[in-house]
Protein backbone atom coordinates (compact mmCIF):
# COMPACT_ATOMS: atom_id res chain seq x y z
CA UNK A 1 0.00 0.00 0.00
CA UNK A 2 1.27 3.44 -0.64
CA UNK A 3 3.24 4.88 1.97
CA UNK A 4 1.63 8.34 1.39
CA UNK A 5 -1.97 7.04 2.30
CA UNK A 6 -1.11 5.16 5.07
CA UNK A 7 0.38 8.57 6.67
CA UNK A 8 -3.19 9.83 5.61
CA UNK A 9 -5.20 7.58 7.15
CA UNK A 10 -3.28 7.51 10.62
CA UNK A 11 -3.49 11.02 10.45
CA UNK A 12 -7.50 11.00 9.85
CA UNK A 13 -8.03 7.81 11.87
CA UNK A 14 -5.37 7.34 14.51
CA UNK A 15 -2.08 5.03 14.02
CA UNK A 16 -3.25 1.83 16.35
CA UNK A 17 -6.30 1.87 14.68
CA UNK A 18 -4.91 1.69 10.96
CA UNK A 19 -2.57 -0.64 11.85
CA UNK A 20 -5.17 -3.36 13.31
CA UNK A 21 -6.35 -3.00 9.98
CA UNK A 22 -4.24 -3.71 7.95
CA UNK A 23 -2.61 -6.09 10.38
CA UNK A 24 -5.43 -8.26 10.48
CA UNK A 25 -6.23 -7.79 6.35
CA UNK A 26 -2.60 -9.41 5.93
CA UNK A 27 -3.33 -12.02 8.21
CA UNK A 28 -6.26 -13.03 6.57
CA UNK A 29 -4.44 -12.41 3.07
CA UNK A 30 -1.43 -14.89 4.14
CA UNK A 31 -3.46 -17.63 4.83
CA UNK A 32 -5.18 -17.77 1.33
CA UNK A 33 -2.44 -16.79 -0.90
CA UNK A 34 0.54 -19.62 -0.84
CA UNK A 35 3.97 -17.40 -0.91
CA UNK A 36 2.24 -14.05 -0.99
CA UNK A 37 2.60 -14.98 -4.80
CA UNK A 38 0.52 -18.31 -6.28
CA UNK A 39 -3.09 -18.21 -5.25
CA UNK A 40 -4.44 -21.23 -2.74
CA UNK A 41 -8.04 -21.57 -3.09
CA UNK A 42 -10.19 -20.80 0.12
CA UNK A 43 -11.38 -24.20 0.57
CA UNK A 44 -14.30 -22.97 2.76
CA UNK A 45 -15.57 -20.80 -0.13
CA UNK A 46 -15.17 -22.92 -3.20
CA UNK A 47 -17.10 -26.03 -1.00
CA UNK A 48 -19.86 -23.65 -0.06
CA UNK A 49 -20.05 -22.60 -3.48
CA UNK A 50 -20.08 -26.30 -4.91
CA UNK A 51 -22.30 -27.42 -2.50
CA UNK A 52 -25.52 -24.66 -2.78
CA UNK A 53 -25.30 -24.94 -6.69
CA UNK A 54 -25.62 -28.88 -6.42
CA UNK A 55 -28.15 -28.77 -3.79
CA UNK A 56 -30.50 -26.22 -6.00
CA UNK A 57 -29.28 -27.71 -9.56
CA UNK A 58 -30.60 -31.38 -8.16
CA UNK A 59 -33.83 -29.79 -6.76
CA UNK A 60 -34.29 -27.73 -9.99
CA UNK A 61 -34.19 -24.21 -8.37
CA UNK A 62 -31.15 -23.24 -9.85
CA UNK A 63 -32.35 -20.81 -12.74
CA UNK A 64 -35.27 -19.57 -10.54
CA UNK A 65 -32.94 -18.38 -7.62
CA UNK A 66 -30.73 -16.98 -10.07
CA UNK A 67 -33.17 -14.83 -11.45
CA UNK A 68 -34.96 -14.27 -7.90
CA UNK A 69 -31.17 -12.23 -7.23
CA UNK A 70 -31.43 -10.01 -9.62
CA UNK A 71 -35.42 -9.05 -9.33
CA UNK A 72 -35.00 -5.96 -6.81
CA UNK A 73 -37.45 -4.86 -4.45
CA UNK A 74 -38.22 -1.84 -3.26
CA UNK A 75 -39.02 -1.56 0.71
CA UNK A 76 -39.93 1.60 2.04
CA UNK A 77 -39.54 2.09 6.18
CA UNK A 78 -41.06 4.88 8.03
CA UNK A 79 -38.90 5.69 10.83
CA UNK A 80 -40.68 8.42 13.51
CA UNK A 81 -39.39 9.75 16.75
CA UNK A 82 -40.44 13.27 18.71
CA UNK A 83 -36.63 13.61 19.01
CA UNK A 84 -36.43 14.53 15.41
CA UNK A 85 -36.15 18.47 14.34
CA UNK A 86 -39.12 19.67 12.81
CA UNK A 87 -36.77 20.84 9.78
CA UNK A 88 -35.80 17.00 8.53
CA UNK A 89 -39.67 16.08 9.09
CA UNK A 90 -40.33 13.12 5.98
CA UNK A 91 -36.43 13.27 5.48
CA UNK A 92 -35.41 10.04 2.87
CA UNK A 93 -32.61 8.07 3.52
CA UNK A 94 -31.63 5.20 0.46
CA UNK A 95 -30.08 2.70 1.75
CA UNK A 96 -28.12 -0.11 -0.33
CA UNK A 97 -26.24 -2.74 1.53
CA UNK A 98 -24.35 -6.19 0.56
CA UNK A 99 -24.03 -5.31 -3.11
CA UNK A 100 -20.86 -7.74 -3.77
CA UNK A 101 -20.20 -6.21 -7.01
CA UNK A 102 -18.63 -7.98 -9.37
CA UNK A 103 -20.32 -10.72 -8.84
CA UNK A 104 -23.87 -9.59 -9.61
CA UNK A 105 -23.80 -8.09 -12.58
CA UNK A 106 -27.82 -8.75 -13.68
CA UNK A 107 -28.95 -7.02 -10.05
CA UNK A 108 -26.49 -4.20 -10.46
CA UNK A 109 -27.93 -3.49 -13.86
CA UNK A 110 -31.53 -3.75 -12.19
CA UNK A 111 -30.42 -1.37 -9.64
CA UNK A 112 -28.96 1.38 -11.90
CA UNK A 113 -32.36 1.31 -13.80
CA UNK A 114 -34.44 1.20 -10.51
CA UNK A 115 -32.51 4.54 -9.39
CA UNK A 116 -33.59 6.80 -11.32
CA UNK A 117 -37.15 6.51 -10.13
CA UNK A 118 -36.22 7.27 -6.91
CA UNK A 119 -36.84 10.33 -4.42
CA UNK A 120 -34.60 11.11 -1.47
CA UNK A 121 -32.02 13.21 -0.11
CA UNK A 122 -28.69 10.98 0.79
CA UNK A 123 -27.78 7.61 0.21
CA UNK A 124 -26.56 5.11 2.29
CA UNK A 125 -24.30 2.07 1.71
CA UNK A 126 -23.88 -0.82 4.58
CA UNK A 127 -21.07 -2.28 3.53
CA UNK A 128 -19.64 -5.41 1.44
CA UNK A 129 -19.02 -3.95 -2.06
CA UNK A 130 -16.48 -6.90 -3.41
CA UNK A 131 -17.68 -10.54 -3.79
CA UNK A 132 -14.93 -12.39 -2.45
CA UNK A 133 -12.74 -11.16 1.38
CA UNK A 134 -9.17 -11.05 -0.74
CA UNK A 135 -7.89 -10.24 -4.02
CA UNK A 136 -7.83 -7.38 -6.22
CA UNK A 137 -10.58 -4.65 -6.19
CA UNK A 138 -10.82 -3.15 -9.27
CA UNK A 139 -13.48 -4.69 -10.60
CA UNK A 140 -15.64 -3.75 -8.01
CA UNK A 141 -14.53 -0.34 -8.03
CA UNK A 142 -15.63 -0.21 -11.96
CA UNK A 143 -19.07 -1.39 -11.30
CA UNK A 144 -20.27 0.60 -8.45
CA UNK A 145 -18.74 3.74 -9.92
CA UNK A 146 -21.93 3.02 -12.87
CA UNK A 147 -24.03 2.37 -9.92
CA UNK A 148 -22.53 6.15 -8.12
CA UNK A 149 -23.43 7.66 -11.02
CA UNK A 150 -27.03 7.12 -10.71
CA UNK A 151 -27.09 8.44 -6.97
CA UNK A 152 -27.97 11.93 -6.18
CA UNK A 153 -27.20 13.92 -3.70
CA UNK A 154 -24.23 13.15 -0.77
CA UNK A 155 -23.45 9.42 -0.32
CA UNK A 156 -21.64 7.67 2.38
CA UNK A 157 -20.23 4.27 3.46
CA UNK A 158 -18.84 2.52 5.74
CA UNK A 159 -16.47 -1.19 5.35
CA UNK A 160 -17.75 -4.71 5.80
CA UNK A 161 -16.30 -7.96 6.36
CA UNK A 162 -15.13 -8.00 2.83
CA UNK A 163 -13.87 -4.90 2.42
CA UNK A 164 -10.03 -3.83 2.74
CA UNK A 165 -9.24 -1.05 3.85
CA UNK A 166 -7.09 -0.31 0.76
CA UNK A 167 -10.72 0.20 -1.03
CA UNK A 168 -10.79 3.73 0.95
CA UNK A 169 -9.31 6.15 -1.31
CA UNK A 170 -11.40 4.63 -4.88
CA UNK A 171 -14.35 4.57 -2.64
CA UNK A 172 -13.82 8.25 -1.49
CA UNK A 173 -12.75 9.11 -5.15
CA UNK A 174 -16.27 8.14 -6.99
CA UNK A 175 -17.55 10.31 -4.17
CA UNK A 176 -18.65 7.80 -1.31
CA UNK A 177 -17.61 9.72 2.10
CA UNK A 178 -16.48 6.68 4.12
CA UNK A 179 -17.00 6.87 7.64
CA UNK A 180 -14.42 4.97 9.29
CA UNK A 181 -15.32 5.56 13.41
CA UNK A 182 -16.52 9.08 12.09
CA UNK A 183 -19.38 11.27 12.43
CA UNK A 184 -20.93 13.64 9.72
CA UNK A 185 -23.69 16.59 10.50
CA UNK A 186 -26.42 16.50 7.99
CA UNK A 187 -27.83 20.24 8.37
CA UNK A 188 -30.88 21.21 7.20
CA UNK A 189 -32.97 24.99 7.88
CA UNK A 190 -30.42 25.48 10.69
CA UNK A 191 -30.29 22.64 12.46
CA UNK A 192 -28.64 19.10 12.59
CA UNK A 193 -28.80 15.59 12.88
CA UNK A 194 -25.59 13.14 12.80
CA UNK A 195 -24.79 10.36 10.73
CA UNK A 196 -22.05 8.16 12.29
CA UNK A 197 -20.35 5.09 10.67
CA UNK A 198 -18.27 2.35 12.03
CA UNK A 199 -15.54 -0.14 10.70
CA UNK A 200 -16.49 -3.46 10.46
CA UNK A 201 -17.23 -4.94 13.89
CA UNK A 202 -18.56 -9.13 12.19
CA UNK A 203 -14.57 -10.00 11.37
CA UNK A 204 -12.09 -7.43 11.80
CA UNK A 205 -13.56 -6.10 14.88
CA UNK A 206 -11.97 -2.68 14.93
CA UNK A 207 -15.22 -0.34 15.18
CA UNK A 208 -15.07 2.37 17.65
CA UNK A 209 -18.79 3.35 18.75
CA UNK A 210 -17.39 5.55 21.73
CA UNK A 211 -15.25 7.58 19.03
CA UNK A 212 -17.85 7.81 16.25
CA UNK A 213 -20.24 9.23 18.59
CA UNK A 214 -17.61 11.60 20.75
CA UNK A 215 -18.37 14.55 18.66
CA UNK A 216 -22.06 14.60 18.48
CA UNK A 217 -23.73 16.92 21.01
CA UNK A 218 -26.03 15.72 23.81
CA UNK A 219 -29.41 15.64 22.42
CA UNK A 220 -29.07 15.45 18.93
CA UNK A 221 -30.91 13.13 16.95
CA UNK A 222 -28.15 10.44 15.31
CA UNK A 223 -28.04 7.45 12.95
CA UNK A 224 -25.47 4.64 13.11
CA UNK A 225 -24.56 2.97 10.20
CA UNK A 226 -22.82 -0.60 10.83
CA UNK A 227 -22.09 -3.06 8.33
CA UNK A 228 -23.45 -5.95 10.57
CA UNK A 229 -26.79 -4.89 12.82
CA UNK A 230 -25.06 -7.38 15.90
CA UNK A 231 -23.35 -4.37 17.67
CA UNK A 232 -27.54 -3.05 18.69
CA UNK A 233 -26.73 -2.89 22.39
CA UNK A 234 -23.87 -1.08 22.20
CA UNK A 235 -25.64 1.16 19.60
CA UNK A 236 -28.94 1.85 21.73
CA UNK A 237 -26.94 2.53 25.29
CA UNK A 238 -24.32 5.17 23.54
CA UNK A 239 -27.81 7.21 22.45
CA UNK A 240 -28.13 6.14 18.76
CA UNK A 241 -31.63 6.96 17.45
CA UNK A 242 -31.30 4.33 14.50
CA UNK A 243 -29.48 1.99 13.24
CA UNK A 244 -29.02 0.87 9.51
CA UNK A 245 -27.36 -2.68 9.08
CA UNK A 246 -26.83 -5.13 6.80
CA UNK A 247 -24.51 -8.30 6.62
CA UNK A 248 -27.18 -11.23 6.81
CA UNK A 249 -28.80 -11.22 3.40
CA UNK A 250 -32.08 -12.23 5.15
CA UNK A 251 -30.60 -15.65 5.22
CA UNK A 252 -30.62 -15.51 1.62
CA UNK A 253 -31.84 -18.73 0.92
CA UNK A 254 -34.95 -19.19 3.31
CA UNK A 255 -37.92 -21.61 3.65
CA UNK A 256 -41.18 -20.50 2.65
CA UNK A 257 -42.42 -17.58 4.75
CA UNK A 258 -38.72 -15.91 4.15
CA UNK A 259 -37.62 -18.12 6.96
CA UNK A 260 -33.44 -18.18 7.10
CA UNK A 261 -31.74 -21.09 7.35
CA UNK A 262 -28.67 -19.22 8.43
CA UNK A 263 -27.95 -15.60 9.41
CA UNK A 264 -24.45 -15.88 9.97
CA UNK A 265 -24.93 -13.56 12.67
CA UNK A 266 -25.38 -13.62 16.75
CA UNK A 267 -28.82 -12.00 16.73
CA UNK A 268 -32.02 -12.49 17.64
CA UNK A 269 -34.18 -14.07 14.69
CA UNK A 270 -36.56 -11.11 14.86
CA UNK A 271 -33.29 -8.49 13.96
CA UNK A 272 -32.31 -10.66 10.44
CA UNK A 273 -34.04 -9.00 8.24
CA UNK A 274 -36.26 -5.72 7.87
CA UNK A 275 -37.23 -2.96 10.64
CA UNK A 276 -36.91 -3.75 14.04
CA UNK A 277 -36.66 -1.88 17.49
CA UNK A 278 -34.18 -2.45 20.73
CA UNK A 279 -35.07 -0.49 23.87
CA UNK A 280 -35.45 3.58 22.66
CA UNK A 281 -33.43 2.66 18.97
CA UNK A 282 -35.35 1.39 16.05
CA UNK A 283 -33.02 -0.44 13.33
CA UNK A 284 -33.60 -1.90 9.89
CA UNK A 285 -31.48 -4.44 8.85
CA UNK A 286 -31.05 -4.78 4.87
CA UNK A 287 -31.39 -8.02 2.85
CA UNK A 288 -28.99 -6.55 0.78
CA UNK A 289 -28.71 -5.49 -2.89
CA UNK A 290 -26.14 -8.36 -4.32
CA UNK A 291 -26.07 -12.06 -2.94
CA UNK A 292 -23.01 -13.77 -1.22
CA UNK A 293 -21.41 -17.19 -2.52
CA UNK A 294 -23.11 -17.76 -5.23
CA UNK A 295 -25.52 -15.40 -6.69
CA UNK A 296 -28.75 -16.61 -6.16
CA UNK A 297 -31.89 -16.24 -3.80
CA UNK A 298 -35.14 -18.03 -2.26
CA UNK A 299 -37.79 -16.82 -0.39
CA UNK A 300 -35.73 -13.69 0.22
CA UNK A 301 -35.88 -11.30 -2.68
CA UNK A 302 -32.57 -8.30 -3.14
CA UNK A 303 -33.79 -4.78 -2.19
CA UNK A 304 -32.75 -1.36 -1.99
CA UNK A 305 -34.61 0.56 1.06
CA UNK A 306 -36.26 4.05 1.41
CA UNK A 307 -36.17 4.95 5.11
CA UNK A 308 -38.78 8.17 5.59
CA UNK A 309 -38.01 9.84 9.04
CA UNK A 310 -41.14 11.71 10.81
CA UNK A 311 -41.04 13.83 13.77
CA UNK A 312 -43.71 12.03 16.08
Amino acid sequence: MDHEFIGQLERRLGRVYVRQRLGIERGHEARIFAGGIKFRRNKNWYRGEALIRNVLKLTGLYRRAQRNAQRIEVRRNIVRSPRLPASFDRFTILHLSDMHVEMNEGAMRNLANLLPELSYDISVLTGDFRAKTFGPFDAMLDGLSKVRSHLMGPVYGVLGNHDTIRMVPGLESIGIRMLLNESEPITRGGTSIYLSGIDDAHYYRVDNIEKAACEIPDGSYCILLSHTPEIYRQAAHAGFDLLLGGHTHGGQICLPGSIPITLDSVLPRRMGSGAWKYHHMAGYTSVGVGSSIVAVRINCPPEITLHRLERG
